[in-house]
């Protein structure tokens, strides 16, 4: 049975998990992808405490998910600004799984919908192989354990 192969010990949903895996910084990052870069921005529109909110950034500056960024607005001191580096863009499509997953089966309306900016048309993630078949689900996928 492929579940008694696998090594748990470098299981990549538990390592993702240790970076984002708690309700906080996956809003930050809702909050990254919808254009937030500055922590009374971020701290004003989650309405969480700022102890929470400089741990969060932290740890995303710490792995890389996020680069902090210095800005000046005249007479005002120097601050940080948090923009995503290319691995915090790559969660994305994780937070539009989750937000996709919430519209199906939570019951609430929708707050937004994601639409392609050169044709207008909804976005929508799905699963492929390298040869290009979309997949339906997790029936069509195999798991095979990787020597390590």
């Amino acid at each position: 049975m492929i579940t008694d192969e696998i090594d748990r010990t470098r299981c990549s949903v538990a390592g993702t998990l240790a970076v984002v895996g708690e309700k906080w910084s996956l809003l930050v990052l809702r909050e990254a992808f919808l254009g937030v870069r500055r922590f009374a921005d971020f701290q004003h529109n989650l309405d969480v405490s700022r102890a929470v909110l400089t741990d969060r950034l932290n740890t995303f500056v710490d792995q890389g998910v996020l680069a902090r960024v210095p800005y000046h607005d005249e007479g005002q001191r120097a601050r940080h600004e948090y923009r995503l580096t290319q691995k915090g863009l790559d969660l994305y499509p994780a937070l539009v799984a989750l937000m996709e997953w919430g519209d199906r089966y939570l019951g609430d309306r929708p707050a937004l919908a994601l639409e392609h900016r050169d044709c207008g048309g909804e976005v929508q993630l799905s699963l492929t192989c390298s040869d290009g078949h979309t997949l339906g689900g997790p029936r069509e996928v195999r798991p095979v354990a990787l020597g390590g």
